[in-house]
């Protein structure tokens, strides 16, 4: 067995990897590289950079093709080494329902040194160390799955933890989460790191957590482009547009604000930011200002597709009889909300609010008590008042109303769920997109079924005379998630609705689904909605927001003033963009930036101010 005398815990040496099959991808190609004991390594990559399979060669889910993999100073060719590997290179990955295996937290952490053949004794007390080690120790007995998304993902983690690795892998583990399990997951890796000294890598696509590590890798095409610091790597923006990512926000600003004169560093930190526009601020004698006001993004609405929601609640395996099941669930408790025809819409809120509960009774996914044959209406009670039901209309439809043609609805209203391209089923892309138009317009010629496909297939930014017949399984991850949603677009709705429609995406195929649905909103479809997770996204995109909280409504404002209310916002466990931080630290510093919460926006009000140009003097 060779073994390499070395601190690095992880080395590969001209390492390549191509999946089996006809059209065998090749994933990695010839790369080199080393992890030291105890570092903080983020790797950074469009989708299908090859990313996912340097995790899996790392910790033996998947074998080399050619050169040399060592863990521990240990060659993983030898059958010994690639077995012990998994106990050595603990991996996390990105869905925590995906990895739950027991019905109870417990059991469930303790899974895997089962299969290791740890002595009974040590298990229990490797358990109570990594649910401490995640501060999850009050739901050891407990059900994965009526933990938040956050909490599930702690478990997850807990789960490697108790195999007692010495290298830890988060392969986007927080690409489905809310800002505070994002950052419940991201505090517990550091502080597992620094207090631990356990190696962590992290697979992210979210460039501002990749700011907190040591140092930083750029995959592009199953390759290494670029190695460095963070600060190193992000300082280069050109270099990680041509690879198709994207700079952190705060770095955007950074580059505008110097390129208007101001004398800004390479900034991790919001803090940092706003004292070194504070500090130039000063050093040019202006000690206070205010920008000019931000105009409301404006929406032209013919009220004929508005949105009205009252008094919306509803209860989760609530039976048909028994309301105190202890299964039950409220997900929704007088939901009131309504929504402009021509909005672009966006809903946030932690995980389990009741955000995908809301808009899945807007095309009647879920119906009405008073439109679902299959329950009751409760009379009321003699000498008490009637019950208050829930009314939905949008637009011509009443969709209290059993006699409400539900059909049509579903065409005017097209949903797009998360992670829609788990939605594919046919053999062909062309088969799978018109699946829909054929459900929904009996009839239909097939000469207008080919034109309507080329057209959605098009529109979504596809050749469709590559891909048509094409199975939809043989696509990108990127491509995928188009087809899907041309299979909703096919319908033109009037409304389209869509949950989490850029997760799990690279930054450039996150602006990419956003420019798509702009451009559909602009020239047809009358309201989008959208869910969301990422504040920045939603700033950036939306003209109002909807903050649901415990099955409420919390707040329904512009992103400006919305995102103001930092406070507030962060004791429901969310999170503000960006430039809403950076704004309300620069308010106590006595510089007041009204800003739509677009990067842009912010830097050019803070230019106003440093100009020196502002009529709206502080009041």
């Amino acid at each position: 067995m060779e073994q390499v005398d070395t601190e690095d815990i992880i080395r590969f040496e001209n390492v390549s990897y191509t999946y089996p099959g006809e059209d065998g991808v090749l994933a990695i190609n010839k790369v080199s590289f080393s992890v030291r004991k105890g570092e903080f390594l983020s790797i950074i990559g469009h989708n299908g950079s090859g990313k996912s399979t340097l995790a899996r060669l790392m910790n033996g889910l998947l074998e080399a093709d050619e050169g040399k993999i060592y863990v521990l100073g240990e060659d993983m060719d030898d059958p010994k080494v690639h077995r012990k590997a998994p106990s050595h290179v603990g991996i996390v990955f990105q869905n925590p329902d995906n990895q739950q295996v027991a019905s109870i937290v417990e059991d469930d952490v303790a899974f895997g040194p089962e299969n290791l053949g740890i002595p009974r004794e040590e298990i229990a007390e490797r358990v109570d160390w990594a649910l401490r080690a995640v501060d999850m120790e009050r739901y050891r007995e407990g059900t994965p799955s009526r933990l938040s998304g956050g909490q599930k993902q702690r478990i997850a983690v807990a789960g490697a933890l108790a195999l007692k690795p010495e290298v830890l892998i988060l392969d986007e583990s927080t690409a489905m989460l809310d800002p505070r399990g994002r950052k419940e997951v991201i505090d517990v890796v550091k502080r597992l790191n620094e207090e631990d000294s356990m190696t962590v890598i992290l697979i992210t696509h979210f460039m501002e957590e990749a700011l907190l590590s040591d140092r930083t890798i750029v995959m592009n095409r199953g390759e290494i482009v670029l190695t460095g610091t963070p600060e190193e790597i992000f300082e280069n923006g050109e270099s990680l547009e041509t690879f198709n990512l994207a700079l952190p926000r705060i770095t955007v600003i950074a580059n505008r604000l110097r390129g208007e004169g101001m004398h800004i560093s390479n900034l991790l930190h919001p803090e940092q930011l706003a004292a070194e526009i504070t500090e130039n601020m000063h050093e040019k004698g202006i000690f206070q200002g205010e920008s000019s006001p931000v105009a409301d993004k404006e929406t032209v609405s013919s009220h004929e597709w508005d949105v009205d929601i009252k008094d919306l609640s509803y209860t989760y395996s609530s039976g048909k009889k028994n309301r105190n099941s202890p299964f039950a669930t409220k997900a929704l408790d007088g939901v009131t909300l309504h929504i402009d025809s021509g909005e672009f819409f966006g809903i946030i809120g932690h995980t389990g609010s009741g955000k995908s509960t809301i808009i899945q009774h807007l095309n009647a996914l879920i119906k009405l008590p008073q439109a679902d044959r299959k329950q009751k209406v409760p009379k009321p009670k003699r000498g008490m008042p009637a019950p208050v039901l829930p009314q939905i209309t949008v637009g011509k439809f009443n969709l209290a109303d059993k006699k409400c043609d539900f059909k049509a609805l579903r065409a005017a209203v097209g949903m797009v769920f998360q992670y829609p391209e788990a939605q594919l089923f046919a053999d062909t892309v062309f088969l799978d997109v018109a699946f829909g138009l054929k459900n929904f317009r009996k009839g239909i010629s097939q000469e207008e079924i080919e034109e309507a496909v080329r057209a959605s297939i098009e529109v979504v930014g596809l050749n469709y005379d590559e891909v048509a017949q094409k199975s939809p399984f043989d696509l990108s991850g990127g491509q995928r998630r188009r087809v899907a949603i041309a299979g909703v677009l096919v319908t033109r709705p009037h409304i389209l609705v869509l949950d989490e429609p850029a997760a799990g995406l690279d930054p450039k195929g996150k602006q990419e689904i956003m420019d798509l649905l702009h451009k559909v909103h602009g020239e047809w479809c009358e309201t989008i909605i959208i869910v969301s997770h990422d504040m920045d996204e939603i700033g950036d995109n939306c003209s109002h927001v909807a903050v649901i909280s415990e099955g409420r409504v919390f707040a329904c404002d512009t992103p400006a003033r919305l995102f103001a209310r930092l406070e507030e916002l962060k004791s429901l466990g969310l999170d503000v963009p960006l430039t809403s931080k950076t704004a309300a630290l620069l308010k106590k510093d006595g510089y007041i930036v009204h800003n739509d919460c677009s990067v842009d926006d912010f830097a050019a009000k803070v230019t106003e101010i440093y100009a020196g140009g502002t009529a709206w003097p502080v009041m």
